[in-house]
């Protein structure tokens, strides 16, 4: 994979609507599964083909179509020939999923719709696994500790924090261990942006929505873990999003509403992360922004 599905944290805003997958110039594409085929012709210069599975549809670009539209394709039946005129630096594939005019994870499709299956380059293989372990360890202290009725022993009877001047609460109660800005990446070893503030929290923390709003994203990335996205409109004349990330699960999904103080899931330690601890992000209008502006 090349690079991985980014939902923009604003319906309008930046992002990546699909996953890149690298394949060599004229390579096979097929049906990710069985379909009718409603659109295949190039399209601001540069082939697609749409296939329709009933309630969601799956789009392949840039494609040379080798079926027609109407006709039906069973999952794995070559559909094309990877063609050219698309965003990689190399030759890839723009794999997409959407339900209606929402654009979804097509990574969702594998494992048997789990969305828990991700494709990584082999150098960040040892990571992975490693970050696969942990939430074993940490998913069994927690199912343990609760079904010994310890449940303080994992942090799940932490309150969050009081709210700042904008309203918003602080998810959880923690100390700060990492601040927004500039830093070397603990995990990747590089000197890039931390966008966030990390929030010190021991696993299975309660993780409380900061404000009210509606879930605008959920889903597993490589690097962020488990994360989140509650978008809660105009806020002091500008449109906030929230974010939460490395968490071991979420009780709240997209669409759903949630007041302020809502549980919405639990602090973990998933995706490239040492150790457990909440990782916060805000997007001011798109822009993301040191979180600490609104708390």
């Amino acid at each position: 994979m090349v690079r991985g599905f980014e939902p923009p944290a604003a319906v309008w805003g930046a992002g990546h609507r699909g996953v890149d997958l690298g394949l060599a110039p004229d390579g096979i594409v097929r049906a990710a599964a069985a379909g009718t085929v409603r659109f295949a012709a190039t399209l601001a210069s540069r082939g697609v083909v749409v296939v329709d599975h009933g309630t969601v549809r799956t789009t392949y670009e840039p494609v040379v179509a080798g079926v027609v539209v109407g006709q039906v394709v069973a999952a794995g039946q070559e559909i094309g020939r990877l063609g050219s005129g698309w965003h990689c630096a190399g030759s890839c594939l723009h794999w997409g999923l959407r339900r209606g005019d929402e654009y979804l994870n097509p990574l969702s499709l594998l494992g048997g719709g789990s969305g828990q299956v991700r494709l990584v380059p082999a150098a960040q293989r040892e990571l992975v696994e490693l970050a696969a372990r942990r939430r074993a360890e940490q998913h069994a202290a927690v199912v343990g500790a609760a079904r010994a009725g310890r449940p303080g022993q994992v942090g799940l009877a932490g309150r969050a924090g009081p709210a700042g001047r904008h309203g918003f609460m602080m998810p959880v109660s923690g100390p700060v261990t990492s601040g927004f800005g500039m830093r070397l990446h603990p995990v990747l070893r590089v000197w890039k942006l931390h966008d966030g503030t990390d929030l010190g929290a021991t696993c299975g923390t309660p993780i409380r929505a900061p404000y009210a709003g509606r879930v605008s994203a959920a889903y597993a990335s490589a690097g962020y873990g488990n994360r989140l996205m509650i978008d809660h409109g105009v806020v002091d004349g500008r449109n906030v999003v929230t974010g939460f990330n490395h968490a071991a699960s979420y009780m709240v999904g997209v669409g759903d509403r949630v007041v302020t103080g809502q549980v919405i899931g639990f602090v973990g330690s998933t995706g490239f992360s040492t150790g457990c601890h909440l990782h916060l992000m805000v997007w001011q209008n798109g822009k993301v922004v040191d979180p600490m502006d609104w708390f």
